[in-house]
């Protein structure tokens, strides 16, 4: 949330007191119903959904109880507005925003969008910045898109709750921040990633601070519908991957936008370095494994293949170290753009894989001649090479 200057809410123009004033009375017995939910069903956002649910049908109707109680109940948190822990989970915020009836923006954008899901309304927290008087703020903001009736809407609950006036926060229901068009809202509100725009010609930063807002259809048109269909699809890393890029598309005009767009970046390449190492452990647990096989095979053979085997059987234990090399070698071969030292090591397990294949592929060649005899040759072939493993003979 920004720091509303008192102005902004007390020179509105009589028409928009006016709407204002409209749409209250519009919203009027909705509202009356929503805030009669006792304070003993607000501790979980279970609680909070069930009772909008049971009392509520239409997803209009459910969108805007759900609004005007978080906005009615939820105080803004001055103290804590500058106050960020980025190891705090968005469950842990919710909790702490229902137990202490205060938060920030991000903690409004949160709580709004988890009761619409459960209420059965698509919503998803939007992240970015926003104008006030013609200038774009200096702090982060967050919001909320809801899918009602077959259209995308936006909500501000932390806009609509109220303003600051000097360090108190003043509670006034605003419904200019209520289901509002995303061509309406650009105008104050940018997110980060120009997906959340919904819009097909979305704006870039540059146009924001100038404030050319309008549809310019001479722009390259972006199916959003199809693109957020796509998102919903991806895994975390693929959405920050496809968020990271749009948001450097769209221009990196401040350090807001710089700022999300490492953040991104940094989980991403965290991503990738987790990814590379758990490739290399897996592969050096394959090789492990496939030694290990390997050896079992060296000591049956040690022992003249006794007790007796049948021959599948006998292959299959020369099989399976060949089958945990190759995984190893095609794991090692998945880690992508690795550092100096990851090199390094790749360089190291991958000659020992190769001088492992080199004794496994002797003693494959030994076996298909060994299957090849009858069973009198075969015996005589225990004797015929002196052959090592590791200093082990293998007759």
């Amino acid at each position: 949330m920004k720091t509303f200057m008192l102005a902004t809410i007390f020179t509105l123009s009589s028409f928009v007191v006016a709407g204002q004033k409209t749409k209250t009375k519009e919203y009027a017995a909705v509202d009356k119903l929503a805030l009669s939910l006792p304070d003993s069903l607000t501790n979980t956002t279970d609680e909070i959904a069930a009772f909008i649910a049971a009392n509520f049908t239409s997803e209009s109707d459910k969108a805007r109880a759900i609004f005007i109680w978080v906005a009615s109940n939820i105080q803004y948190d001055i103290d804590n507005m500058f106050a960020f822990n980025f190891n705090e989970t968005s469950e842990d915020k919710i909790v702490k925003t229902l137990k202490t009836k205060k938060g920030v923006c991000d903690d409004y954008a949160l709580l709004f969008t988890e009761i619409s899901k459960k209420t059965g309304i698509k919503s998803f927290v939007i992240e970015g910045y926003t104008k006030q008087t013609g200038f774009s703020d200096y702090l982060a903001h967050a919001w909320s898109a809801s899918f009602i009736d077959s259209s995308w809407y936006l909500f501000d609950p932390t806009w609509g709750s109220g303003y600051i006036n000097g360090e108190k926060f003043v509670r006034l229901i605003n419904n200019d921040y209520y289901k509002v068009s995303p061509a309406s809202l650009i105008t104050t509100h940018i997110p980060f990633d120009y997906l959340w725009q919904f819009l097909n010609y979305p704006i870039t930063n540059q146009e924001f601070y100038e404030g050319k807002t309008q549809t310019n259809t001479s722009k390259p048109y972006f199916n959003y519908i199809d693109s957020l269909a796509s998102y919903e699809n991806m895994d975390d890393i693929e959405k920050a991957i496809a968020s990271a890029y749009r948001i450097e598309k769209n221009g990196v005009r401040n350090s807001l936008v710089f700022e999300k767009l490492h953040r991104l970046k940094l989980e991403i390449e965290n991503d990738r370095q987790n990814k590379a190492v758990n490739l290399y452990n897996s592969a050096i647990n394959d090789y492990n494994a496939g030694i290990n096989k390997f050896n079992d095979f060296i000591y049956y053979r040690n022992k003249q293949f006794t007790p007796a085997k049948s021959d599948p059987e006998i292959q299959k234990m020369l099989d399976e170290p060949e089958e945990k090399m190759k995984q190893a070698s095609q794991k090692l071969g998945q880690i992508e753009n690795p550092d100096s030292n990851m090199q390094e090591m790749i360089q190291e397990i991958s000659q020992s894989i190769n001088e492992a294949n080199q004794y496994i592929n002797e003693q494959q060649k030994w076996l298909k001649e060994y299957f090849s005899k009858s069973k009198f040759m075969r015996k005589s072939m225990f004797y015929d090479t002196k052959v090592t493993w590791f200093g082990i003979p293998l007759n």
